[in-house]
């Protein structure tokens, strides 16, 4: 017993064991590694590039006075004050915001029965994909200003139609209470994206709970709301959120309609959405710092909505592999 201590003594307290040694990687999975951040090196470089650094520039500038014919000249907060005193910036923002509640629940709704309606279709299926997708690759001018002429008050395609079944349209384009409805109409046309996804979701529904569903008697509006609806809402979901940041930063279609050229004279402050008057700013009035604050105005809002919809919407999403 007593050699047995003194040994112990001897040879002091054991060593603990290093238990927080990582196991050597194979020079197999090391070419990997080098492998993949290889291949998002270039998505890495064009974020850091195109995304990353003009945003930290922008931050920048949106505390300075720059007009871009001078250096810039630091202003503080003066830009961000001025936001809350110009009355056109919260025109613009109620306008952007009435805009994108029609925009989206209507696209949604008009998207969701597209797609239900493309489901059904037999061995056509593949050409109505493509004819509905073909108008998500059209340039956003050239559509607004086919529907420019579309909306026309008096000779436009739409209002004739109306007008063959006893309705007189209205000035589309013109009388100010239908500016924000036409822009709406005009997106429309971009939802061939939103179609596909509600499709390939609507195509993995099993088809085991609506038969189930109808040996229990429910009826096809039963099946659509406890079934369809539930199964889908993670694409519901994810188009809803893009939709909505699509719609805040809407601006191609409202320029080219009612800021063009030829539509200045006849532009009115109901059409003026945020994007638009940011640009004003920048590019017309050469207020570039201002503009910039306006930029970070807009995306720390699009932050806030973009919270508020994942914290609400999670609680009423379907998640496959979820109990």
């Amino acid at each position: 017993m007593t050699a047995t201590v003194e040994q112990v003594t001897t040879e002091g307290p054991a060593e603990p064991l290093r238990r927080d040694r990582r196991p050597r990687r194979s020079p197999l999975a090391r070419r990997e590694d080098r492998a993949g951040w290889a291949f998002v090196a270039p998505w890495v470089i064009g974020f850091l590039i195109f995304t990353a650094g003009p945003m930290i520039a922008s931050l920048v500038l949106s505390f300075t006075d720059y007009q871009m014919i001078q250096a810039p000249r630091a202003v503080g907060l003066e830009n961000y004050r001025e936001l809350f005193d110009d009355p056109r910036v919260l025109k613009a923002l109620s306008n952007t915001f009435v805009y994108a509640a029609m925009f989206v629940p209507l696209g949604t709704i008009f998207a969701l029965v597209l797609a239900m309606m493309l489901q059904r279709v037999g061995r056509a299926g593949g050409f109505f994909r493509t004819a509905f997708y073909l108008p998500e690759m059209t340039p956003g001018v050239a559509a607004a200003a086919m529907f420019l002429l579309l909306l026309n008050g008096q000779q436009g395609l739409v209002n004739k139609v109306l007008g063959w079944i006893g309705i007189n349209g209205p000035n589309w384009t013109a009388d100010p209470a239908w500016l924000k409805p036409s822009l709406a109409m005009v997106s429309l046309w971009t939802l061939g994206g939103t179609v596909v996804i509600y499709l390939a979701a609507l195509n993995g529904v099993p088809k085991q709970l609506y038969e189930a569903a109808e040996l229990d008697g429910a009826g096809q509006f039963t099946q659509f709301f406890r079934i369809t609806v539930p199964m889908i809402s993670g694409a519901l979901f994810f188009t809803v959120i893009t939709n909505t940041i699509a719609a805040m930063q809407m601006f191609d279609q409202a320029y080219t309609m009612f800021y063009g050229p030829q539509q200045k004279a006849a532009a009115s402050e109901e059409s003026l959405v945020y994007m638009v008057y940011l640009f004003q700013n920048a590019f017309q009035f050469f207020k570039m710092g201002f503009a910039s604050a306006m930029a970070w105005l807009l995306f720390v809002i699009i932050l806030l909505i973009t919270f508020l919809q994942v914290r609400i919407g999670n609680r009423y999403v379907y998640y496959h592999g979820e109990r």
